[in-house]
């Protein structure tokens, strides 16, 4: 496997400085921060803590701090040699909300919280299988299993499923929630600014392009906001939402300043967890486990591309998957959420090809801190979706490419009706939403396999039905004849 551009810091790298190395720490906090507290915002939205408030913002602090703890672990457990940042799955939303929503009373605001660490160590126990059976049979059969014609179309279908979600967020209005021209151009400011400082940018600028993209984009948009709608009056204008930070200053207290974040384990809103429960949760949790492995190999193998060696092999695939599988437990005890590969952050790494793993244990310390720390958590939290949707098309673009690209180097033959197959086959179930429901209702199934799972596996299947046929040696005689005239 050979590098196509020179890594500026490897795996085993630092950065000369301190202060470019918290920056570009800091590129990998920006990078993940919206996608990792998208999901408590979703899931929980429902529901209320037992005080009263809303959970879904109770547990964006949380959620922060199990990315850095996974993080953190992960980086252990594959002995600081692959750079990667663990954070909330997309994944699990679906399984997550059945979950919660287990002996609950329609219209009841009380979930069942604890159906969710059950979820997660469940994730997590089928993670260390797997790695188990890796270290004993070896990755071959895995290989088998999931050969790039796969993995490559996976891939770009993990990148491009996203897209809806970066478009939403360009377009959408915080205020109104509806199609916004102004929120439009200052996500596409920072989307612009991006990728012109990583293209041009000379030294800082270019290591750190994700950054200066976003605070681009912010500052225009809050501009736009204050002359727009605070100067004019001008909802249209309301892209910026500062109601995080003046609400953290009204009244001003101690926990204004530095608060503990309100952990899963410590809440005591949440009906009761029956055995019967146990089993359905299994059911919810487990297929959705296995997607979550091949994202995990897809990202793996997309990295090793961009550094040059293979992951999977050193440190090795049992090691990477025991890392993000106990961190998925560990997660679930924190705040319910599972942890996974962020696509965001590897993107981050093939763009800046900053490969250092001190980079982002630094990012993972800064995502603990930022649960603790109210004034920086409200400040990011004002953010409009537009900025990071802009600066999310090419982060999300790069996935999508990242798997073009793993057909090119592994010379896959497009002209091969079986190669054509099994990639359309994944491309069109996978970006189309082909998902499987069984049990409950079409709307709230009990349980559902997600449309990434149903590509895969209806990949895997093409590929393995559809064998390579022989050419003839009439066949080939003739071929050459035709060729030669």
């Amino acid at each position: 496997m050979e590098q196509e551009k020179k890594l500026i810091l490897d795996v085993n790298e630092s950065p000369k400085r301190i202060g470019d190395w918290f920056i570009l720490a800091l590129q990998h906090v920006l990078a993940m921060f919206v996608a990792c507290i998208t999901v408590p915002l979703i899931v929980y939205s429902p529901y209320v803590t037992a005080s009263g408030g809303n959970l879904a913002q109770a547990m964006i602090a949380p959620t922060l701090v199990s990315a850095g703890l996974g993080t953190i672990f992960y980086l252990i457990m594959t002995k600081m040699k692959s750079p990667v940042f663990l954070a909330s799955s997309f994944a699990y939303i679906a399984p997550m909300e059945s979950a919660l929503a287990l002996g609950v009373a329609s219209g009841s605001t009380t979930p069942n919280l604890w159906s969710l660490p059950v979820g997660m160590l469940f994730v997590g126990l089928i993670y260390v299988l797997v790695a188990a059976l890796i270290k004993i049979f070896g990755v071959g059969w895995l290989n088998k299993l999931l050969p790039p014609i796969v993995v490559g179309p996976v891939i770009m279908v993990i990148g491009l499923s996203l897209s809806t979600s970066a478009i939403s967020n360009l377009t959408t209005s915080v205020s109104t929630n509806e199609y916004n021209l102004v929120s439009l151009f200052a996500g596409l400011v920072a989307m612009v600014v991006t990728a012109l400082c990583s293209h041009y940018g000379k030294k800082m600028a270019a290591l750190i392009p994700f950054v200066l993209g976003i605070v681009a984009g912010y500052l225009m948009a809050v501009v736009l906001t204050g002359i727009g709608y605070y100067g004019c009056g001008s909802e249209y204008f309301h892209i910026v939402d500062f109601s995080p930070l003046i609400n953290n200053f009204n009244p001003t207290t101690f926990r204004s300043f530095l608060d503990y974040p309100d952990f899963l384990f410590l809440t005591k809103n949440s009906v009761s967890l029956t055995w019967p429960m146990v089993g359905q949760v299994a059911l919810l949790f487990i297929p959705v486990s296995l997607v979550t492995i091949c994202e995990h190999i897809g990202d793996h193998e997309n990295l090793s591309e961009i550094l040059g060696r293979n992951l999977l092999e050193d440190p090795g695939l049992t090691r990477t998957l025991i890392g993000d599988g106990v961190a998925t437990s560990i997660s679930g005890v924190f705040c319910g959420a599972a942890n996974t590969t962020y696509g965001e952050n590897v993107a981050v790494v093939g763009v800046t090809r900053i490969a250092s793993t001190k980079v982002v244990l630094l990012a993972a310390v800064m995502a603990i801190l930022l649960g603790f720390l109210k004034p920086i958590m409200c400040l990011v939290m004002t953010i409009p979706g537009c900025v990071t949707g802009g600066v999310s098309l090419l982060l999300y673009g790069f996935i999508a490419s990242s798997g073009v690209k793993m057909l090119i180097v592994n010379h896959i033959d497009m002209g091969k009706t079986k190669n054509l197959f099994v990639a359309s086959t994944i491309l069109v179930a996978g970006i189309g939403g082909l998902a499987l429901k069984f049990g409950g209702t079409s709307s709230s199934p009990m349980i559902t396999i997600t449309s990434i799972a149903v590509a895969m596996i209806l990949g895997i299947i093409m590929n393995s039905i559809l064998v390579e046929k022989k050419k003839s040696k009439g066949e080939g005689e003739n071929a050459e004849s035709v060729s030669t005239k």
